[in-house]
């Protein structure tokens, strides 16, 4: 896999319950379970991005930048996997649409108009999250942490 290639991702982490700020947003809660965090990589550093997100993760040796990092610096969280596909299509807010459920309102969507990038499950959604990638027609590969 080429990481420069553009493309769409979605982060699973698995959290225990918790509660607190994210940037301007103010206070979140959080249930334990999972969360699928749905992102692009449409930039000129394409998929290199997800490289950044697990850093972060493994590091937490860096100021939050987009909501998703205070995920990544919260020890409550624990990035386990991340599921890329290369794509020069803008598929973020469809994967989001397609993924759907239970969500944490007005996370990583500033810039469209989706209620969400962020959803909860009680179990492990990888099954799920590579399913809603087949059927958008993305070849999807996993990267397990």
């Amino acid at each position: 896999m080429d990481f420069s290639e553009k493309g769409v991702y979605c982060l699973i982490f698995e959290n225990r319950a918790c509660k607190f700020e994210i940037g301007k947003k103010g206070e979140f809660s959080f249930l334990a379970g999972f969360h699928i965090y749905v992102g692009s990589a449409l930039g000129s550093g394409g998929l290199k991005r997800v490289k950044r997100h697990i850093d972060l993760s493994k590091k937490r040796d860096r100021n939050p930048r987009w909501h998703v990092d205070y995920l990544h610096l919260n020890p409550s969280f624990r990035l386990i996997s991340a599921v890329c596909a290369p794509t020069s299509a803008r598929l973020e807010c469809t994967l989001a649409s397609r993924i759907g459920g239970d969500s944490v309102s007005g996370f990583g969507c500033t810039d469209c108009a989706c209620n969400s990038h962020l959803f909860y499950r009680k179990k492990n959604p990888f099954p799920e999250i590579t399913e809603v990638f087949e059927v958008l027609g993305l070849s999807a590969f996993m990267l397990e942490l």
